[in-house]
């Protein structure tokens, strides 16, 4: 392509424009985005080649646009785009959520929703910024489409052959199906991370308990390191599927706990044990790695 708008230059958006910038196959990589630091910084690093100071300036010529902001700022960021979109720039975005993303598409693009094709990258870290952009983040990773009824089977390509390009493997999914099933292994563990550190940090306590934390508590927390803003958009955009799996969690906990106020080692024994085998399946399925999908074929 000739031309990418990345808005935000942070890690997700970074990466994506370092990882097509490697590959040779963008001419010029134009930022946007409301921290004029964090821009500075994403042109001193080579993630972009200019950074624009109004909208206009961003989409003349543009090709493709990726939205990699707080989900939250997605309508107001589409409305702003609207009157400078050009009828053959592909938009995109990689939100964590998709079925207000698409909602807030619909009100904001009105006519000219084909032009947006939903996405979402399922790789990260949780560093920030654009110091934490890297080439590779998405090679080998899963990265969810969520097409249209109104996107034209070439647009779709166009993205899912842009993230081929950075190394993911993409899969297909309904909006709903999306966000119900991310609500289980993200959304869910993000919020768990969260209310276990900021529990302990409120404790009496707490520096002696932080001190003799080790290995088991940080990996359990390391997500809560990531960025409060965007997991709080996330959190609220996908309640109701959230609500659900964290209902169940609590039941989950109820009943663990009734086991262990009963001195019930064997019930407790094949809870551990049966969540063992499923992550140990789990893990095994991971490092096995997803096989490439056929040339030109998604794997649904």
């Amino acid at each position: 392509m000739g031309r990418l708008v990345v808005i935000g230059a942070g890690l997700i958006g970074g990466s994506f424009a370092l990882a097509l910038k490697q590959a040779g196959v963008v001419a010029r990589v134009a930022g946007l985005g409301r921290d004029p630091q964090a821009m500075a910084r994403a042109l001193e690093l080579g993630i972009v080649d200019e950074v624009c100071a109004t909208v206009e300036e961003a989409m003349r010529g543009a090709d493709m646009v990726l939205l990699a902001a707080p989900v939250a700022q997605t309508g107001p960021i589409l409305a702003s785009l609207l009157p400078w979109l050009e009828p053959e720039t592909i938009v995109t975005d990689a939100g964590s959520t998709k079925c207000d993303v698409v909602a807030n598409a619909r009100a904001a693009l009105g006519m000219r929703i084909a032009q947006f094709v939903p996405g979402h990258p399922i790789a990260g870290s949780e560093s920030n910024g654009p110091d934490a952009a890297m080439a590779g983040l998405y090679r080998g990773k899963k990265t969810v489409l969520t097409p249209l009824p109104e996107n034209d089977p070439a647009a779709v390509e166009r993205v899912a052959n842009a993230w081929r390009t950075c190394g993911a493997i993409i899969h297909t999914l309904s909006p709903e199906d999306h966000d119900r099933v991310f609500a289980a292994v993200s959304h869910l563990p993000h919020l768990l991370a969260y209310a276990l550190v900021d529990d302990i940090a409120a404790k009496p306590h707490a520096d002696l308990l932080f001190q003799y934390a080790a290995s088991g508590f940080r990996d359990f927390t390391r997500i809560a390191g990531s960025s409060p803003e965007m997991w709080r958009d996330i959190s609220l955009a996908n309640r109701a599927a959230l609500l659900t799996e964290l209902d169940a969690y609590l039941a989950q906990l109820t009943t663990l706990r009734a086991r262990l106020a009963a001195a019930d080692g064997p019930a407790l024994e094949t809870v551990y044990a049966n969540a063992q085998r499923a992550r140990r399946a789990w893990q095994e399925a991971i490092e096995a790695g997803s096989p490439p999908p056929p040339p030109n074929q998604d794997i649904e």
